[in-house]
């Protein structure tokens, strides 16, 4: 997949949203459109707060990490969507699907010949709480070349063991730093924590990051389901 890459302005989320005037709760989850940011940010028929944070966002910029010594070992909160999911990992797969040329069923065995990355970052919880913690895996983005996403790919889908679904924008699906993790802290990823594989990336909020990942899916268009909480109201965006 090609890539051009765009010179974004040198804005923080917070400068962007103090120059515009707006809160960034009751813009981002407001669900209404003006002609001016319309103009400036894409076609109001897309999520708005994709709108305006996509337009900040980098997606190739590290998000800087914390040294070993900083590991919050007991900080990471174990937050269940309904009850933790039983899984055979020996008989786990996961399928890689939709608008693909070589659509994916992978044993654990073949993702852990994958090129491992390990990288220590905060998880941030939309309830308030955050944890510095290492994981370790492999990063989205070689999943998705693996997959041969067709040229219109905009979205990737994340459903889950136990039910669980989330949607995400594809920039931040391929930021170097968004991992299919099935390490934390140098050990094995616990089943509590989302094994045999979850999302893990330090720039989004952790509703995002997806545990018991089962099944991931491009497409160019989003459903009208786009994520459990998002659903709800909450932001679907959820940058960092």
């Amino acid at each position: 997949m090609n890539f051009i890459r765009v010179n974004r302005p040198q804005l923080s989320r917070r400068q962007f949203l103090q120059i515009s005037g707006l809160s960034g709760t009751s813009f981002l989850l407001g669900g209404c459109g003006t002609p001016l940011f319309e103009d400036v940010i894409g076609k109001l028929s897309e999520p708005l707060n994709e709108k305006v944070e996509a337009f900040i966002f980098n997606p190739q910029k590290p998000v800087p990490e914390f040294s070993y010594k900083e590991i919050q070992p007991e900080a990471l909160i174990i937050n269940s969507f309904k009850s933790t999911p039983i899984i055979d990992q020996a008989k786990y797969r996961l399928i890689v699907n939709g608008e693909v040329n070589n659509p994916l069923n992978l044993s654990l065995a073949e993702i852990h010949s994958l090129p491992l990355n390990s990288m220590i970052i905060r998880h941030v919880c939309v309830e308030g709480w955050a944890a510095i913690v290492q994981w370790g895996g492999v990063r989205l983005q070689d999943i998705v070349a693996l997959a041969q996403p067709k040229a219109n790919v905009r979205y990737v889908y994340f459903q889950s063991a136990d039910g669980y679904y989330s949607s995400w924008d594809i920039a931040s699906s391929l930021h170097p730093q968004t991992l299919l993790a099935y390490q934390k802290n140098g050990e094995s990823l616990p089943i509590e924590n989302g094994a045999p594989l979850r999302l893990a990336s330090p720039i989004k909020l952790g509703y995002k990051q997806s545990k018991w990942i089962t099944q991931i899916t491009l497409v160019s268009q989003l459903f009208r389901f786009r994520g459990y909480w998002e659903d709800q109201g909450y932001e679907w965006f959820a940058g960092l």
